[in-house]
């Protein structure tokens, strides 16, 4: 399950993040605000798309990079979220 959940996050980050077919090649652990994959408005759009696509909410006080910088924060986060 946790792969799919990865996937599924990669395959949004692509479609949404990187126009001309260019693929998210970052490793699971890598910065998406080092990397250059998102700004605060991409942040915005992340967190509509956790919060329609898996039933959450996040709150303000969860908006942080440990919770949403990298695909391995990002599943660790909906874990926690969905426990």
């Amino acid at each position: 399950m946790k792969q799919a959940i990865k996937a599924e996050l990669r395959r949004f980050l692509e479609e949404n993040f990187f126009m001309g077919g260019r693929g998210l090649e970052l490793d699971d652990s890598a910065s998406f605000l080092e990397h250059h994959v998102l700004d605060s408005t991409g942040f915005l759009e992340l967190i509509t798309h956790l919060e329609e696509t898996y039933g959450i909410k996040v709150g303000d006080d969860e908006m942080l990079p440990e919770n949403l910088d990298s695909l391995d924060a990002l599943d660790a986060f909906l874990a926690r979220k969905r426990a």
